[in-house]
């Protein structure tokens, strides 16, 4: 990990620009407050800025916008009701179910809603005690707007000077991270590979990219600017952004057998020698993310022509030494491996001129696609809500999770005497989530982080005496708690756990080892209350979830092969639809990726069946690698000499396709011989390599070399050779679903 590339990616990302932006929008109000004494009776004020700023999620500008307008009228409406009919507890309660339910379920609408519904309740938490308001339950709920109202300013401020920040922001990021993708594939070219470790950090990598996509391309081909009024600055971000997409393709389809890469080669350097290239290609990946976050243009590091050519040179020694007609084929894959090199130096190269903004290179600019179809849709129709009140729904489960923890929360400190304890309702608001790890792994960062918090904050208050210094300390815990709450979440509970507690200190000093206590107590309280809720009250683990996903990616594949293959059958072929169902190929793909690790964090005796569907993920990726190659040759090829040969091997493959998919329905069909047929073998490939080999034997590399045969048969070879190992890996899917999913009667 290169430590000062973190270090200048963190500085210019959105993360931390969020956490800086909130904290000074809390704390001006509140100097300014100080300055006139009258802190204590506005504190509902920087709150306001700090919830309703907290739903600001990545995204278009209007969508930023409404959300947080309908967050502050929301919160409004909550606080008063909440406020109003705070000591009648039996209401209490009934608010505690009605916004518990509606505030969890609304999540179905995606992450937007969910944030909005999560800072709802956290008002209705802080609002049940009358320490915020008091008696002035309106006047505090209008300052707590006021607070909402005056983060909505700072974000159009910031938005009207730096329209393309967030853009820039995310994009880079979006390189940073398929750089560290690159890097990972590198880690298979060099000795003694950990497959499994790699395949970990492929799965990682590529649930990251996945989020990043769907954010960019939301914010991207829903704004306005970007598609009809573009600018240069505009139109390269596209570009840029295009590219990314295409490259993110261009690593996955570089999928080989690695263990007969090895066998192979692995007596030479030529290996070792691809690996650090590719080390050097991820480097620069990273640096053009860095750059583009930045602001700044990029510039190669090293020699990048120069590195290619001796890889090339190192290739063309090695086949000239070593390669005869028995071991031609191991060359003709490391062959493929080098011009997938070769696209992704020039690609690199490009990018790197892209981030000069340079005008003449926006004319590039070509938007093939269907705008509709390649961004995420979001529907907030009122059956969505209706559907999902059933025990089916993992929402709806959720939802009643939140409900019973706040109850249970709620009832524990009317009984006992807690001095803030409606920080048991706030642990239990925020640790609780839809799947069982993430809660797990909150619980754990909440309850250590709150420690870790509590005794810093004892140590700076004990030690330094100084006003000054703990406002510092206040500031820069603030910015870290904020920016690492979506990140880091240890990080942001230690953080705001410090700054909670300085805080109270600035307003009430007298008190702060009451407020230390509390805050340690309360949230252990709630910490318990949510683990044992989440493990035990209509809980969804990850496997009764992961038969869908499942289904979900073979589908995804089956038509992303489907619309690839047609070009070898001699079919029209359309870009722009092959590259819609690449992006609901790779979605789908890190969703079940993501399913998968979330069951790993459960508890082992709800890992049902785990080594067969890791086996199954695994699969599924080489699958989408291998249909991703595929989809490279669909582009450039011409070749239609081959269509009815290659008729019958998509027929064959698509019956395959249909077969897994009638075990995943535990409908059989009949179609579970077909894992017994060979694909249909393509005579006129197999003499064309016949006569390759005959002529490498005959007149040697050097000369045959020269033969028109070369080219075509090497192509022709690794088109083969591709669908032979789709077919192959769509037959081992099946038998892996043949032992994890019972068939029906």
């Amino acid at each position: 990990m290169n430590y000062l590339d973190e270090f200048k990616k963190f500085l210019s990302s959105h993360y931390l620009s969020t956490g800086v932006r909130l904290t000074f929008g809390a704390v001006i109000p509140s100097l300014i407050f100080h300055h006139f004494g009258i802190l204590s009776e506005m504190i509902a004020f920087p709150l306001g800025t700090l919830l309703i700023g907290a739903t600001d999620n990545p995204g278009p500008f209007h969508r930023r916008r409404n959300a947080l307008l309908i967050a502050i009228l929301t919160c409004f409406l909550v606080a008063c009701i909440t406020g109003f009919l705070r000591h009648i507890h039996f209401i209490v309660f009934a608010e505690i179910i009605i916004f518990g339910l509606f505030f969890s379920l609304i999540g179905v609408y995606g992450n937007r809603a969910n944030s909005i519904g999560l800072i709802s309740l956290l008002v209705f938490v802080f609002n049940i005690d009358d320490h915020l308001s008091g008696d002035a339950v309106l006047r505090n709920a209008l300052i707590f707007s006021a607070g909402g109202v005056w983060y909505v300013l700072l974000f159009l401020i910031i938005q009207t000077l730096r329209p393309y920040l967030l853009i820039q922001q995310l994009l880079g990021e979006n390189f940073v991270e398929l750089g560290k993708l690159l890097s990972v594939k590198a880690g298979y070219y060099f000795a003694k590979p950990d497959y499994d470790e790699l395949f970990n950090q492929m799965i990682h990598q590529q649930v990251q990219l996945r989020e990043n996509h769907e954010t960019l391309r939301e914010i991207i081909f829903k704004t306005r600017e970007f598609v009809t009024e573009s600018t240069n600055k505009s139109r390269m971000l596209m570009l840029m952004f295009l590219d990314s997409i295409d490259l993110f393709e261009r690593i996955l389809n570089s999928q080989q057998n690695y263990q007969n890469l090895h066998r192979a080669f692995d007596d030479t350097k030529v290996l070792r020698l691809f690996g650090t290239y590719i080390t050097w290609l991820a480097a620069e990946i990273q640096q053009i993310g860095l750059a583009v976050q930045s602001g700044f243009p990029s510039h190669p590091k090293r020699d990048l022509d120069e590195a290619f050519n001796k890889c090339q040179s190192a290739f063309e020694r090695i086949r000239q030494d070593k390669m005869t007609h028995e071991n031609m084929e191991d060359y003709i894959m490391l062959r493929q491996i080098l011009n997938s090199l070769q696209d992704i130096t020039e690609r690199i190269k490009k990018l790197h001129r892209a981030t000069t903004y340079d005008a003449s290179l926006s004319k590039e600019y070509k938007l093939d696609i269907g705008i509709d179809n390649f961004v995420p849709k979001q529907e907030y129709e009122l059956h969505t809500l209706v559907d999902n009140l059933s025990l089916k729904s993992s929402h709806f489960r959720h939802a009643l999770r939140v409900t019973l923890g706040l109850l249970i929360g709620y009832t524990a400190s009317l009984f006992f005497d807690f001095g803030h304890g409606y920080w048991i309702l706030l642990t239990i608001v925020t640790i609780m989530k839809p799947a069982f790890s993430i809660t797990k792994q909150r619980n754990l960062y909440r309850i250590a982080g709150t420690l870790v918090g509590a005794v810093s904050g004892f140590l700076i208050l004990y030690f330094i005496k100084d006003g000054t210094v703990h406002f510092v300390f206040l500031m820069l815990s603030m910015i870290l708690a904020y920016t690492f709450l979506k990140i880091n979440y240890f990080v942001a509970s230690v953080s705001i756990t410090l700054y909670v507690l300085l805080w109270f200190n600035f307003l009430n000093p007298a008190h702060i080892t009451d407020v230390l206590q509390d805050r340690v107590i309360d949230t252990v309280i709630g910490s318990v209350i949510a683990y044992f809720v989440s493990s035990y009250v209509l809980p969804v683990w990850e496997h009764s979830q992961i038969n869908q996903y499942i289904k979900e990616a073979l589908a995804a594949n089956r038509k992303y092969f489907d619309v690839v293959a047609a070009k070898f059958a001699g079919k029209p072929f359309e870009v722009s639809e092959m590259k819609v169902n690449r992006k609901d190929a790779i979605i789908a793909l890190a969703n079940l990726s993501d399913n998968f690790q979330k069951m790993l964090s459960e508890p082992k005796r709800r890992q049902l069946k785990i080594e067969e569907y890791h086996q199954f993920v695994a699969t599924s990726h080489m699958l989408t690698s291998y249909i991703a190659s595929l989809s490279t040759y669909a582009q450039i090829s011409s070749n239609t000499d081959y269509a009815t040969e290659y008729e019958l091997m998509i027929r064959q493959i698509d019956r395959q396709f249909q077969a897994a998919n009638d075990v995943i329905d535990g409908t059989l069909h009949g179609n579970l011989e077909i894992v017994r047929e060979s694909l249909p073998q393509n005579q006129k490939l197999v003499e064309l390599l016949v006569k390759r080999k005959k002529e490498i034997k005959e007149i040697g590399i050097e000369l045959s070399a020269q033969s028109p045969a070369r080219k075509k048969l090497s192509e022709l070879k690794t088109i083969n050779g591709l669908f032979e190992l789709i077919s192959t890996i769509t037959i081992d899917e099946i038998k892996i679903l043949q032992k994890v999913v019972p068939a029906k009667a």
